[in-house]
């Protein structure tokens, strides 16, 4: 698939199932995101990879960091919690590792890791893999962190969901591009 065709008919798969990407995949996937724009080339990102029994660990982080904000959170609404992380066979954590710099500002760098993200899902899509980009509360708590073992400076930009589509593409809407483009006088 040619790069245009990749970025123009990109898509989130939400439904996912095995395999997970081959690592010949995978290490395309990480060579996409060092792609990304990335002002004084910091490379201001890093990726965590949680797969197998480490996704129940993941969903068990979120029932905790959920229960100790809701202690009394329905045995229903933490199974549903529990699960999500078992909704696809790999999971990328895309965090915005920023480094001190002084011409590019700590929120430039959270850009080039957003950046990094984007051009991951858009290399699975060419790779025909499934993917989505997933965020949410647990994607910026404190303790979820903590427990990732993310330092005080870190953010998650989101939690990469990876497998095969299970399903058909959601249809791509057509978008009237003029009505998001003007020239400035």
């Amino acid at each position: 698939m040619d790069a245009l065709t990749a970025l123009h008919t990109r898509y989130s798969s939400p439904r996912l199932s095995g395999p997970e990407p081959s690592s010949t995949e995978l290490e395309k996937i990480y060579r996409a995101a060092f792609r990304a724009a990335d002002h004084g080339l910091l490379q201001p990102w890093r990726f965590l990879q949680i797969r197998g029994e480490a996704r129940a660990r993941l969903g068990e982080l979120f029932v905790d960091v959920a229960t100790s904000m809701e202690p009394h959170m329905p045995e229903a609404q933490q199974d549903k919690l529990r699960q999500k992380p078992l909704r696809a066979p790999l999971i990328i954590v895309s965090v915005s590792s920023p480094k001190a710099h002084p011409k590019v500002p700590e929120f430039e760098q959270d850009f080039s890791a957003a950046a990094a993200t984007q051009s991951m899902l858009v290399a699975c899509h060419a790779l025909g893999i499934g993917a989505i980009w997933r965020t949410g509360p647990m994607a910026r708590h404190q303790l979820v962190k903590q427990g990732l073992g993310l330092t005080q400076a870190e953010k998650i930009i989101g939690f990469v969901y990876l497998g095969q589509p299970d399903g058909p593409p959601r249809p791509i809407s057509a978008v009237d591009i003029q009505q998001f483009v003007q020239d400035w006088q």
